[in-house]
């Protein structure tokens, strides 16, 4: 029992962190989302709940108009990015979108039985969708071991390992770095700085449990 619930928590954390990183909306700031996700954390990575607290203060003090303007100044332009929210712009040697980073995602998506649709508004390497992707597998994860199948959650443990350490982390690390250092939108650098501590803590926790 004690491990679904933490498969379920780091579900949920996924989720809510996914959803800290598209265009910022009413709901984001009304569902009181950052919260919920420092409650999360604090039973997987007391550093990640301080971050996501404090991105919570931040946004009980703030309006969506400014979210929205660091938001665009951050990840959209139309001037030099300051954190490209795309792995192949950090992993492929033309540093563009689309990259051959971009179809290997895409790939590794569908081996897990997933697939984009054509109208779906983003890329499958913006990291708001891996983060995503994520929370999918380690709900896959948490059904597998509600039927005891433990077979499927050691191949899905290894699966979400796999994704993190070959498509996120590799650029994760310099992505949120770069939001840091630019030091001018406080609910994004609480928030970077929550992903790469949860990311990181949860790298961890997956391999102990393959170790076990």
């Amino acid at each position: 029992m004690k491990q679904t619930i933490l498969t379920s928590t780091r579900e949920d954390a996924y989720r809510l962190l996914s959803a800290c990183y598209y265009a910022p909306t009413a709901a984001l700031l009304e569902e009181d989302c950052c919260t919920a996700l420092a409650q999360l954390l604090s039973n997987v990575s007391n550093e990640a709940a301080v971050r996501a607290a404090e991105a919570a203060h931040v946004l009980g003090e703030t309006s969506l108009e400014p979210q929205l303007v660091e938001y665009s100044r951050l990840f959209l332009g139309p001037f030099k990015l300051v954190a490209p929210p795309y792995g192949s712009v950090w992993l492929d040697k033309q540093k563009t979108v689309m990259g051959d980073s971009t179809a290997r995602v895409a790939a590794f998506y569908h081996a897990q039985g997933l697939q984009l649709t054509d109208d779906f508004p983003e890329l499958p390497d913006h990291i708001a969708v891996e983060l995503e992707f994520l929370s999918y597998l380690a709900f896959k994860e948490r059904e597998a071991g509600s039927c005891s199948d433990n077979a499927a959650v050691e191949g899905l443990r290894q699966a979400q390992l796999d994704f993190i350490n070959t498509f996120m982390l590799p650029w994760l690390l310099p992505f949120t770095e770069a939001i840091i250092k630019d030091g001018e939108a406080p609910f994004y650098q609480a928030i970077a700085r929550c992903t790469a501590d949860f990311v990181t803590a949860d790298v961890i926790n997956l391999q102990e449990l393959a170790r076990a």
